[in-house]
C-alpha cells in the first residue's frame, strides 16, 4: 500500500509538498523524504506528532531517544513503521523541524493506494518555497520582544507575528494543483 501525504506550512503561503511513500516504510524514511523535498539538513533534531482532528498532539515519534527519565514510551523514527500508526485517510501529523523556535509542518494523509508498493518515496507535488529550516536567534528574539511590547500595549500580533496558529484547511485540497503533479 502507498500513502500520499500533503505537507503545508503555517508561515509560508502557497507552500505545498506531496510525498508518496510505501506504507511499510519508517517514519525516518518519511522525514528524509520531506527534508529532500524542501532542501533541509537531515541531521537536525526533529519529531513527528500524531494528532487528532483538531491538531492536538497525541504521540511523539522522535529522531533520537533523548534519555528522559519519564515512564513514557519512546518511539523512534527508524524503528516505527508508518502503517502501524497511520490507519485512515485524513490522519494528521505535525512535523516539528525547529525545536528552538517550535516551527513545524502540518501533514495530512490524503490517500491510501492499495495493491501497489513503492520502493523509494517520491515528491509528487512541489509548490512554493519552504520556510528556512532554522531561524536566526537574533531575529527570533526581536520578534519575541516585539510581541511582548505589543501584547503589553493591548495589541494582538498572533497571526502577523510568526505565522498564524491556524491555517486555512483549504491548503490541503488539491484543487488548482493537479497540473503540477507528477506520475510515478
Amino acid at each position: 500500500m502507498i500513502f500520499n501525504f500533503r505537507v503545508v506550512s503555517d508561515e509560508v503561503d502557497n507552500f505545498k509538498r506531496e510525498i508518496k511513500i510505501d506504507a511499510d516504510a519508517t517514519f525516518l524514511s518519511l522525514k528524509n523524504a520531506i527534508c529532500d523535498a524542501v532542501g533541509f539538513d537531515k541531521n537536525q533534531m526533529c519529531s513527528f506528532f500524531l494528532c487528532d482532528q483538531n491538531w492536538e498532539k497525541e504521540k511523539e515519534i522522535t529522531l533520537e531517544d533523548m534519555g528522559t527519565d519519564s515512564d513514557q514510551d519512546v518511539w523512534l523514527m527508524d524503528e516505527t513503521i508508518l502503517s502501524d500508526y497511520i490507519e485512515d485517510e485524513g490522519q494528521r501529523l505535525i512535523f516539528t523541524f525547529d525545536y528552538m523556535t517550535d516551527r513545524s509542518f502540518f501533514i495530512e494523509m490524503k490517500e491510501m493506494i492499495t495493491g501497489k508498493n513503492l520502493k523509494d518515496p517520491l515528491c509528487t507535488l512541489s509548490v512554493g518555497h519552504a520556510p528556512a529550516q532554522t531561524m536566526d536567534m537574533d531575529e527570533f528574539e526581536t520578534k519575541i520582544d516585539a510581541k511582548s511590547a505589543a501584547t503589553s500595549a493591548g495589541v494582538d500580533l498572533d497571526e502577523d507575528f510568526y505565522g498564524s496558529s491556524e491555517f486555512n484547511e483549504d491548503e490541503f485540497d488539491a484543487a488548482g494543483f493537479d497540473e503540477m503533479t507528477f506520475d510515478e
